[in-house]
């Protein structure tokens, strides 16, 4: 039975007949860049994320830039991060000759240790970046706490968080200063391309990143301060719109998924229950824990990626391979031990939850058109290949 990690083509085929009308009517009109599409997303995403406002931007990487240029960072300022993330988040730091300051994950759900942050700040802090990561929320209630004790803006990562909701229904990207989207292609919401989006409720804010979307331009060839090209363009757009209508089946087809996996991990004898953190003899796989849940609010976990944690992780990911089962690792490298950072001069043993994850995690098909049948076998041969 082969079970990839992500079938495109399968979501495409359920959607072909909304996305293909759409294709044409853009390619008719020739409005090829912002535009209607656009704005039509921008007002729909801003009102599902809670923000005020939104931009469609090109990638959720410009995103992440735009917002510490809007943050005026500087060379030598410092922006807090997560050292187990994917790389975008320390590599717009480093572009802008800031000084990316990696912190330690917390052990149950590998975000951002709130504890680890406040320990890192010193008087150079001008942003603290917490990632969503695999589409669970941050601790925002801590980090906000200590955003507004030190005077320092909170950027959002949600780039695998689009829906993720925190305590009491928050959306994430509405709780900080600004968000921060991806739509890469193999995200829950995805484009057919790069693409991406900031949401802000600060109106002044807002009119300055939309400015500097276009080149820092405003009006049409007069610029009071660089920018860059960082437009969404109206195909992308299109197909995020016609995508969004199903997002909420996606994203509840997905936990789904999830929870099959827990049961049937459990069943097994692999693992007791989710959230634990390290292995022994009950639990050889280690789950992930879908916590924050709030009160008659479902939307607190989307799944980007679902991932356990295993010993002899690459060995696994091999044999699953050989039975044609996709799996991922998210992510092998930390960004403390990344050869462009070592002039950062870190210590090993000071990350020691991303150096567990880093060496453990396994991610496993999730996506929403998956069978109960796929599920199954990728847990067959999980525990084939643990038990010899």
């Amino acid at each position: 039975m082969r079970v990839p990690l992500l079938d495109l083509q399968l979501q495409y085929q359920t959607i072909q007949s909304e996305i293909e009308p759409m294709l044409l009517r853009i390619a008719k009109s020739q409005a090829l860049i912002l535009g209607k599409e656009t704005s039509d997303l921008e007002q729909t995403l801003a009102e599902y994320s809670g923000a005020k406002f939104a931009l469609g931007v090109s990638s959720g990487t410009d995103a992440l830039l735009m917002a510490l240029m809007a943050l005026d960072i500087a060379p030598d300022d410092e922006v807090i991060m997560p050292t187990y993330s994917f790389f975008a988040t320390a590599g717009v730091a480093a572009r802008l000759r800031a000084k990316p300051v990696f912190v330690d994950s917390e052990p149950i759900t590998l975000n951002i240790n709130p504890d680890a942050i406040r320990a890192a700040i010193t008087s150079r802090t001008k942003a603290i970046i917490p990632v969503h990561l695999y589409g669970q929320s941050a601790a925002m209630d801590e980090i906000l706490t200590i955003g507004k004790e030190f005077g320092i803006p909170i950027i959002e990562d949600a780039a695998q968080a689009i829906g993720t909701q925190y305590r009491n229904g928050l959306p994430v990207g509405s709780m900080g200063l600004m968000g921060c989207f991806s739509f890469y292609p193999t995200k829950n919401l995805g484009a057919f391309g790069d693409a991406g989006l900031m949401t802000t409720n600060d109106e002044t804010l807002y009119k300055k990143l939309r400015q500097m979307r276009d080149h820092g331009m405003e009006p049409r060839y007069y610029h009071k301060f660089v920018g860059g090209n960082f437009r969404m363009d109206a195909i992308q757009a299109g197909v995020l719109n016609v995508k969004f209508r199903h997002l909420e089946s996606w994203h509840e087809a997905r936990r789904t998924n999830a929870r099959l996996y827990e049961k049937l991990f459990c069943e097994i004898g692999l693992a007791e229950e989710t959230g634990k953190i390290a292995f022994d003899g009950a639990n050889k796989v280690l789950l992930p824990a879908a916590i924050y849940q709030s009160s008659g609010v479902k939307n607190y976990h989307i799944y980007n990626q679902f991932i356990i944690r295993v010993e002899r992780r690459d060995e696994l990911r091999e044999f699953l391979k050989s039975h044609d089962i996709g799996a991922e690792i998210y992510y092998p490298v930390p960004f403390h031990r990344q050869e462009c950072f070592q002039y950062l001069n870190l210590k090993d043993a000071d990350f020691p939850v991303a150096n567990f994850a880093a060496a453990t995690s396994l991610a496993l098909p999730i996506f929403p058109e998956l069978s109960e049948d796929q599920i199954y076998f990728v847990v067959e041969k999980i525990a084939e290949f643990i038990r010899g």
